[in-house]
């Protein structure tokens, strides 16, 4: 099996690899991918460091054509990209098309934005003098992915880290190379000059820790756990470099009484545990007020019984494997300690086998939880759900806002009024109303408050306040 290797200073290189299992069948190897060492992130930084000053100064054609050419091969490529997001995440295969997809809109974006390059020139306050505001690139931009979008996430940073003229080291998740080395091949063949993006793949303890240390990366974007990105903070503020975090979530979904049940359900189901549940995005706990709460379980253990539960790449599958088996063990951990504390195990929670080996969940939902339990204030990042029962519309806000995250929130209401009253009070970087918490676009910002992210929000115009700096320049007439 070939082994796929490190970019680094426009060249190939290592031959040191693991192999990328199949969480849907754990004896599929989907490839062998390189696994870089603190030398090779080391010469990684070097070349990107060499490569700033031609880049930074290149033309904003060059980099559209570049970005252009990417969005437009990944969206030639969306089935065969998205099976291959499927078999190492185990996401299903619609879903993982879907998210390839997105991955092309958000290079074909920021291949725009190139062309959209502007500052401002204004009058100062002495005469004859004038006033040029500019943005420029911050210089070597080091990357860091999670395993959970394998391809959209490196996507929302490597495009615009492109765009602004910086230079990139990247480092993807250990679970999931192979989306990342797909973009990686991708840019080099659209013509990025050498050094300008280097990847380096490999585990997080050596070739992220190398990345943490150097003091040559300008800035630092980074998305994962709330502990590694305290560690990335910690480093950043060390050498004085720009850094932007997004971390965890427990995000809730507010049911109403005078929600349309329907829509209600169908918003908690593929909050909380489409794509098994992993996602930052992911609503971990309902909030139902009593008037509803009994018709609203009976309805969603309806739902969840319908919910077909099996390899990512079968037809008709709703939700796929756990992405590994720690993965896996951190879940049926939290079962445990959710029955432990005394929430009532409703639907679920049980290992199921298929006709490959995986690691397969049921959806779980507990029920008589309170919000003081560790399985609603501490984040799983699986299929496994609480539901609060609450009095009314304020408790329910106020249950909602006490939590140390806060990177999405929704409500279920046909009042004009709660939804209105709740977009503005609720403490979330982002709100939905009637819709589920999970799912954004690719030209908006993306980011929350408190313990979920810090720094710049990502995505969009947005994206230019981290990956540039603002110059102000005095010229007398």
């Amino acid at each position: 099996m070939t082994v796929h290797q490190n970019l680094i200073a426009g060249e190939w290189t290592g031959t040191n690899a693991a192999e990328n299992i199949n969480p849907s069948d754990t004896n599929e190897v989907v490839g062998l991918y390189a696994q870089a060492s603190a030398e090779d992130a080391k010469a990684a930084i070097s070349a990107a460091k060499a490569a700033f000053p031609a880049w930074s100064r290149s033309g904003i054609w060059e980099r559209h054509v570049i970005l252009k050419k990417a969005g437009d091969e990944i969206m030639a490529r969306k089935d065969e990209l998205g099976a291959l997001l499927a078999r190492e995440e185990g996401k299903t295969l619609p879903e993982a098309i879907g998210e390839t997809i997105r991955a092309s809109q958000i290079f074909e974006f920021f291949a725009g934005e190139a062309l959209r390059l502007a500052g401002e020139v204004v009058p100062s306050v002495r005469p004859n003098i004038g006033v040029e505001i500019t943005r420029e690139p911050l210089g070597v931009i080091g990357i860091i992915t999670p395993w959970n979008f394998p391809i959209a996430i490196p996507a929302w940073k490597i495009a615009p880290a492109l765009c602004y003229g910086n230079t990139v080291v990247f480092k993807p998740a250990d679970l999931v190379p192979g989306c990342s080395w797909a973009i990686a091949d991708i840019l080099h063949r659209a013509g990025l000059p050498k050094g300008v993006l280097n990847l380096v793949m490999g585990k997080g303890s050596v070739v992220g820790q190398a990345m943490l240390d150097s003091p040559e990366i300008a800035g630092i974007t980074f998305t994962g756990s709330t502990g590694t990105g305290r560690r990335v903070a910690t480093s950043s503020i060390e050498h004085n470099r720009k850094f932007q975090l997004e971390m965890g979530g427990k995000n809730p979904m507010v049911v109403l009484d005078d929600a349309d049940l329907t829509v209600a359900v169908e918003a908690a189901a593929n909050s909380g545990f489409f794509s098994t549940g992993q996602r930052c995005t992911a609503s971990s706990r309902l909030i139902v007020t009593e008037g509803i709460h009994d018709k609203f379980v009976a309805a969603l253990t309806e739902k969840l019984k319908t919910i077909v539960v099996d390899h990512a790449m079968k037809p008709g599958t709703h939700i796929g494997p756990v992405v590994d088996a720690r993965q896996l063990q951190t879940d049926t951990d939290y079962i445990k300690i959710g029955k432990e504390e005394g929430a009532k195990l409703a639907f679920g929670g049980e290992l199921i086998s298929r006709d490959t080996p995986g690691f397969y969940l049921q959806p779980t939902l507990f029920t008589e939880a309170t919000n003081q339990m560790r399985i609603s204030r501490e984040e799983i990042f699986g299929p496994v759900v609480s539901v609060i029962r609450v009095k009314d519309y304020d408790e329910a806000l106020a249950t909602a806002n006490d939590t140390p995250f806060g990177l999405s929130a929704g409500i279920a209401t046909t009042s004009l009024k709660h939804a209105t009253h709740f977009k503005r009070n609720s403490e979330a970087g982002m709100v939905m109303v009637n819709l589920p918490t999970a799912g954004v676009d690719f030209h908006v910002p993306f980011g929350g408050r408190k313990g979920s992210s810090y720094g710049p929000r990502e995505q969009g115009k947005y994206a230019a306040e981290f990956y540039t700096t603002v110059k102000t320049a005095y010229t007398l007439a």
